[in-house]
């Protein structure tokens, strides 16, 4: 006699980026062991193939995650974790007040949601007659930057990857276009108000934020912790 099949149940969510419902489903025994491999490994690389798996297979292949931002990436593996394993998950956040004292908080993942800041923007200032078009970092981008990395140079790396197309003037210079040596070439040529300019696209685009109120147990001071990136949800 066969074995009988167990039903998954399905959920509902809607992309951050384009406001689509898609189905999902939690993960499975075999998913949670290439998840867990992944996490074992500490290989950075490792573990986002591993989530991008997870997350493809989850939404029964709807969401390509080689093709999505990678605020809907996360997004969505936060929506699998909290169905998955639980929504409620502890971890030690610092008090503002004398960041040194470390406090346990519980935090429900299906509380946390991709935020949007009021000045970001896709476009970017160089010049009087030059602006820059970026689109948001992709999983492929993150598994792409291989070695050890400064922040500062991850940043140029992701300046490279994510360039759609540059105007000059009356044109529209589509990445299509570009050789990698003309990318490498333009951005080198930024001057230090231009490069912080193009990082702040970086620093305000969408992602997953949520502020906890903390209470010092030693000072008795209340204050704001902000919590950001997937990291900061995982335990």
């Amino acid at each position: 006699m066969a074995l009988p099949k167990l039903q998954t149940p399905e959920y509902k969510l809607l992309l951050p980026s384009t406001q689509e419902e898609i189905k999902y489903r939690p993960f499975l025994v075999k998913e949670q062991k290439i998840l867990m491999i992944a996490q074992e490994s500490g290989e950075e690389k490792q573990l986002a193939d591993a989530m991008g798996e997870l997350v493809s297979n989850c939404t029964f292949g709807v969401l390509d995650v080689n093709q999505s931002p990678m605020f809907d990436v996360e997004y969505v593996f936060l929506q699998l974790r909290a169905k998955s394993a639980g929504a409620k998950v502890k971890i030690n956040v610092t008090c503002p007040d004398d960041e040194e004292t470390q406090v346990e908080v519980e935090v429900n993942l299906e509380k946390i949601g991709v935020q949007h800041s009021v000045e970001h923007s896709q476009e970017i200032t160089i010049t009087e007659d030059i602006k820059l078009n970026l689109r948001y970092p992709m999983l492929k981008d993150i598994k792409g930057i291989n070695g050890n990395f400064g922040e500062f140079e991850i940043g140029i790396l992701m300046i490279h990857e994510c360039i759609e197309s540059v105007i000059y003037g009356e044109e529209t210079i589509h990445r299509v276009d570009m050789t990698i040596d003309e990318i490498s070439e333009f951005i080198d040529s930024f001057n230090t108000e231009q490069i912080k300019n193009v990082m702040k696209f970086f620093e305000t685009m969408p992602k997953l934020r949520h502020i906890i109120d903390v209470t010092n147990p030693k000072t008795k001071k209340k204050g704001e912790v902000l919590l950001e990136g997937l990291e900061s949800f995982l335990v």
